[in-house]
């Protein structure tokens, strides 16, 4: 069941839990009548876009984004949390498909390739040995390789305890 919900910031408009959004019917800044309808929007880097307007001044508008907004409880301003497509498939906005995780964990998820379960872990063919390694300030640490994968995922938490503690 598709549930609509306001686009906070933009009382005109409404974002359903399909990832759809659509203007709401209204008189304009200049007494036309407009009439409800869903918006089409565009894309930017792969992600569906639409173009909402406020008091006669047009904003873009990520959907993806809005929908976690409105169903998610995500605040877009807060530091390292960012939207996340579960199937990685950038033009499902259904709120099923998205969650809210960490910048970290998005960028680890996304490369994971099917080497390892674990973020910061991958198979190394050269040394036939699981490698740990973690970005720390855009320079990659070498944690070590390790005959078990659960050995190197271990490694690789302490090492993200440290930069966080």
């Amino acid at each position: 069941m598709e549930i609509w919900k306001e686009v906070k910031g933009f009382e005109n408009y409404e974002v359903s839990s399909l990832g759809r959004v659509k203007s709401l019917a209204r008189v304009s800044l200049k007494n036309a009548k407009i009439k409800e309808r869903i918006l089409k929007g565009g894309k930017s880097r792969g992600y569906r876009t639409v173009c909402l307007s406020k008091n006669g001044i047009p904003k873009t508008k990520s959907v993806h984004q809005l929908v976690a907004v409105a169903f998610l409880n995500h605040k877009p301003c807060k530091m390292n949390a960012v939207v996340d497509h579960i199937n990685g498939v950038k033009e499902d906005n259904n709120v099923s498909n998205l969650q809210v995780v960490s910048q970290r964990e998005n960028t680890s998820k996304d490369k994971r390739n099917g080497s390892s379960r674990y973020i910061g872990v991958c198979w190394d063919k050269w040394n036939k040995r699981w490698k740990a390694s973690i970005k720390i300030n855009g320079k990659l640490n070498n944690l070590g390789n390790f005959r078990d994968e659960l050995e190197a995922a271990k490694a690789y938490q302490i090492a993200l305890l440290e930069l966080v503690n």
